[in-house]
Formats: structure tokens, C-alpha cells, sequence
């Protein structure tokens, strides 16, 4: 069976049965293998983000209590649990929105699979770092890629190695979300120039100001 799915404001089709394996793949990957590796560890400990060998650490196992004592407590858990708690989203976050999302990068958490199982993803992650720097403030920015449990951003860069069709694919679904904000959907949508990416998002603004 073979679906398109398209993602809500992303332009890219691509078959999600056949995009999973490879998600899979990576997340395999990234447990299995790169977590474990000295470059993997030492960039993660320099954006200031736990790999899920570092959680399994401090979490206890189901149905399982800990002494406060440092010794008594279990090193580890098994590579099943730690599958459970990986989320790979965090990563991609973290690492757009430090920059160090190279390709050489990613190809080191992820493995060489990184562009079609983590590419879509980190495409969308880009682009959410565009929206955000362009909805608010840094500060409030900053305080949305925090994380809990003392995992805050050390810093935030402006993204990296940018093309003009990344700026213009942002700037397309940009406009979207503003008629969105208008209820300018369906029949009331905005007429896109597609010579000229970013009108419906002036008009949308334009409109805004006028109400």
C-alpha cells in the first residue's frame, strides 16, 4: 500500500510507508551506535542535550525504586527501554538551532540513512526555527528550545548554509500560516504569485494592518 503524505505546510511528498524504515533505521542508528561514540557524545555535551544513555541512567526501571544512595543505584537499563524513551526530534531541534546541524553531523548521529529518514524532519525543523525566530523575541525564543531537566540551549545561531529555495519554500508556507490566522482558507484563500513566493504573506500583513 502506498499513501502521499504530505505534512501540513511542507511542500515535499514522499511515500510514508517508505519513509519509516529508513525514520527506524536511524533511530537504530543513533541508540545502537552513535550515542555510544566519542564525537556524538562530545558535541551533544557542548549544546547541553542528555543522550538516552545518559536518561536511562537517572530514570528507574518500571516498578523499580532507588535508594539515594549513588552506588546503590543501576548504571543502566537495557537497550530495549532506552528505545523508549529516544526521541529523535530533540536532537534535530537542538542541533538546527546550534548550527551544527552539517550534513557531517548529522551523518554521525544518524547514520547514512540521516537524509531520507531524518531529511524530512530536519527540513521541517529548519523551517520551524525560521518561523520562530520570525514570531518572536530572542529571549522567548531562546526559552522554547530550553529543555527540562537542566538541558537548557547554550546559545542560538541563525541557521546555516541557507539557499534561496529554502527562503522561499519558508516564505510560501509562511504566507499560508498568516491567511491561516485570517481564516483565509478554501474559497477565501489568497491568490499566491508564484513568480513572486512572498506576495500573499505582504497582503495577509496588509489585510491585518487594516482590521
Amino acid at each position: 500500500m502506498s499513501v502521499s503524505f504530505q505534512h501540513p505546510f511542507q511542500e515535499i511528498q514522499f511515500d510514508l510507508f517508505e519513509w519509516y524504515p529508513k525514520f527506524q533505521s536511524c533511530l537504530a542508528y543513533f541508540i545502537d551506535h552513535a550515542q555510544h561514540t566519542g564525537p556524538v557524545q562530545t558535541v551533544a555535551a557542548y549544546v547541553n542535550i542528555k543522550l538516552p544513555y545518559q536518561k536511562a541512567q537517572q530514570a528507574p526501571a518500571p516498578g523499580q525504586t532507588w535508594n539515594r544512595n549513588p552506588s546503590e543505584q543501576p548504571s543502566s537499563q537495557p537497550e530495549a527501554h532506552q528505545s523508549q524513551i529516544a526521541f529523535l526530534i530533540p536532537y534535530v531541534r537542538r542541533l538546527v538551532a546550534t548550527s551544527f546541524d552539517s550534513p557531517t553531523v548529522l551523518n554521525g548521529f544518524f547514520g547514512d540513512e540521516w537524509e531520507a529518514g531524518i531529511g524530512p524532519i530536519h527540513e521541517s525543523e529548519r523551517r520551524n526555527y525560521l518561523f520562530a525566530a520570525k514570531s518572536d523575541t530572542w529571549l522567548s525564543v531562546k526559552s522554547h528550545y530550553d529543555m527540562e531537566d537542566g538541558q537548557l540551549i547554550p546559545f542560538l545561531r541563525p541557521l546555516q548554509n541557507v539557499t534561496v529555495e529554502e527562503i522561499e519554500a519558508a516564505e510560501a508556507n509562511w504566507s499560508e500560516w498568516l491567511a491561516m490566522q485570517d481564516w483565509m482558507l478554501g474559497p477565501r484563500a489568497p491568490t499566491v504569485d508564484a513568480t513572486n513566493p512572498g506576495s500573499s504573506a505582504r497582503g495577509a500583513n496588509a489585510r491585518r494592518g487594516r482590521a
